[in-house]
C-alpha cells in the first residue's frame, strides 16, 4: 500500500472536515482518499457502506461543487470507499476557505498567496490586469525614451522603433487593453507607480552591530525600468566603497563588489518579485548584504535548480520580457551563472542564495570592504602607538627641565605641572633613569634629582 503522498490520503472513518482535503486536491494535482484505512495503513473497513457511499458524494458535491469518483473495493476481505478528485481548473474552496494540497500536507491559501492562487486558476497574471482609472498619460515619456534607447542598443529592437509612440511600444509588450495601462505598464513606465503600488519601491538600510541598530536609509522610488540606475546611484554615493589600486601607472577604482553582478542580483530581485507584495529589501552589513524578494519559487525549483542550467520561469512575464528586450536580463536562465562567474573572475566568495520568509534572498559578502576596513584598522591602531609615543616623549623633556630648574621638585609638583597623574609621572621617571638620563641623590625623601649629561 502507497504512503500518503501528494495525492494520496488515508482516513478510518469520514468526517465533514475532511471536505477540506477535496478542495486541496482540486486546487492541486487531484488526488484519492481512501476511507477505512488508519494512518498506519492498517485496514479498518467502513459501516453502513451503502449510506456513505450515498452520502460522501453529495457531501463533497453540496459544499465545494466538486463531483468525485466514488468507488466500493475490498482489501482483506473489508469493505473501503475510494474517493479520486480531479484537479479543476477553477479554484475550489470549501465554506469560503481555499486549501491546497502540497507534499503530504494540506495548506490554507491566505492574503498575497490567495490572490496569485485565485489569478493564476483563472489563467491571469497580475501585471496584465488593466489598472484601473490610468490612461497613456499616466505613462513617463522619458521612460519609455530610455527603455527605447537600451533595447536599441543592446540589438533587441530594431533601430526604426526609436520613433513609437507610447500606445505602440506598450502594444508591442503586451502591456495596455483598450487603450488602459495595465498594471505591469504602470510599474515600468508610470510616472509616479508608488501612487497606486506603495509597496513597488525598493528600500535600502545600513546596519550596525545587529538589526536593530539602524544607522542609515533609503528608500527608491519611480518605475521599475529606470530603478536599478537609481539604485546604484544610491549605493554607489553612500553604501559601497571603491578601494583605489594601481595596475602599472593606471589607477583603478573598482567597485567593492562585481558592478554587473550586482546590478544582475538587483534585476532579478525586481523582475521575479511578487509586485502585488512587499517592498524589495536590501540590508547592508559590515560583512554582508542581504537582499531580499517576496515570492517564493516556481513549482519543482530549488535553489540548486537556479544555479544550474535551467529554463526560465520568470513570475511576471511581460516585465521580464520588456528588462530582456532592454538587454538587462538574458532570456534562457543563465543569470545566475553570470553572476557566479563574475565573482570567481573577481576571485570573490560566491553569493549565498536561500528561500526564506516567502520569498528569496541574495547574501552577498563583502570580503574588500572587511579587507579594507582591517588595514585602516591597523594604520589607526599604529598612527594612535605614534602619538601615545610622541606624547610620552615630549613629556619625559618636560620633566627633564623642570628638574633642571628646581633639582627638588616633587613628583606631585610635576603632576600639576604637566596636568598628569603623579602614578603616569612616576612611569616617566622611572623610564628616565632606566635610560641613564636621570637620577635620583639621598634618600626618597629629602633626595633630589641630577639630569646626567
Amino acid at each position: 500500500m502507497n504512503q500518503e503522498n501528494q495525492n494520496i490520503e488515508y482516513k478510518r472513518i469520514w468526517k465533514d472536515e475532511y471536505l477540506k482535503w477535496v478542495s486541496g486536491f482540486a486546487n492541486a494535482q487531484g488526488g484519492k482518499i481512501y476511507i477505512g484505512i488508519d494512518d498506519d495503513h492498517s485496514v479498518i473497513g467502513v459501516d453502513n457502506l451503502h449510506k456513505q457511499l450515498e452520502d460522501i458524494p453529495n457531501k463533497i458535491i453540496n459544499n465545494t461543487g466538486v463531483f468525485p469518483e466514488t468507488n466500493h473495493i475490498t482489501i482483506d476481505g473489508k469493505d473501503i470507499i475510494e474517493i479520486i478528485i480531479e484537479p479543476c481548473g477553477m479554484p475550489i474552496s470549501y465554506k469560503g476557505v481555499y486549501y491546497y494540497r502540497s507534499g503530504a500536507t494540506k495548506q490554507e491559501f491566505r492574503g498575497s498567496a490567495l490572490h496569485q492562487f485565485l489569478l493564476k486558476k483563472m489563467g491571469l497574471n497580475w501585471e496584465d490586469i488593466t489598472c484601473d482609472g490610468t490612461t497613456l498619460d499616466d505613462i513617463d515619456n522619458n521612460a519609455i525614451d530610455y527603455f527605447l534607447n537600451h533595447a536599441i542598443d543592446a540589438g533587441r529592437m530594431e533601430p526604426e522603433l526609436r520613433k513609437s509612440s507610447k500606445e505602440e511600444v506598450l502594444l508591442n509588450l503586451g502591456l495596455i487593453k483598450d487603450g488602459i495601462p495595465t498594471n505591469g505598464a504602470i510599474l515600468l513606465f508610470g510616472k509616479n507607480p508608488q501612487r497606486r503600488f506603495i509597496t513597488s519601491g525598493f528600500k535600502i538600510g545600513r546596519f550596525g552591530s545587529d538589526d536593530s541598530d539602524l544607522l542609515s536609509q533609503d528608500q527608491i522610488e519611480g518605475n521599475l525600468i529606470q530603478m536599478t540606475d537609481k539604485i546604484m546611484q544610491v549605493l554607489d554615493s553612500k553604501y559601497l566603497i571603491r578601494p583605489i589600486h594601481y595596475e602599472g601607472l593606471q589607477r583603478k577604482e573598482p567597485l567593492e563588489i562585481p558592478e554587473e553582478a550586482l546590478r544582475e542580483i538587483i534585476f532579478n530581485s525586481i523582475v521575479h518579485k511578487l509586485q502585488f507584495g512587499t517592498w524589495n529589501q536590501m540590508s547592508i552589513y559590515d560583512d554582508h548584504i542581504r537582499l531580499w524578494n517576496e515570492g517564493i519559487l516556481p513549482e519543482d525549483y530549488t535553489v540548486e535548480t537556479l544555479l544550474n542550467k535551467h529554463s526560465s520561469k520568470p513570475r511576471n512575464p511581460k516585465i521580464a520580457q520588456a528588462f530582456y528586450r532592454a538587454g538587462f536580463i538574458e532570456a534562457w536562465g543563465r543569470g545566475y551563472d553570470k553572476i557566479l562567474k563574475s565573482f570567481d573572475n573577481a576571485n570573490l566568495k560566491r553569493p549565498k542564495f536561500t528561500v526564506e520568509q516567502g520569498g528569496v534572498s541574495a547574501i552577498i559578502y563583502r570580503e574588500t570592504f572587511m579587507s579594507v576596513r582591517g588595514n585602516q584598522q591597523s594604520i589607526q591602531t599604529e598612527q594612535k602607538t605614534e602619538q601615545k609615543t610622541e606624547q610620552k616623549t615630549e613629556q619625559k623633556t618636560e620633566i627633564m627641565k623642570l628638574i633642571s630648574n628646581n633639582p627638588s621638585i616633587t613628583r606631585a609638583e610635576i603632576a600639576n605641572n604637566l596636568k598628569l597623574h603623579e602614578s603616569s609621572v612616576q612611569r616617566r621617571l622611572e623610564a628616565l633613569v632606566k635610560d641613564g638620563k636621570i637620577r635620583h641623590v639621598g634618600p626618597d625623601k629629602g633626595g633630589y634629582w641630577q639630569v646626567i649629561d
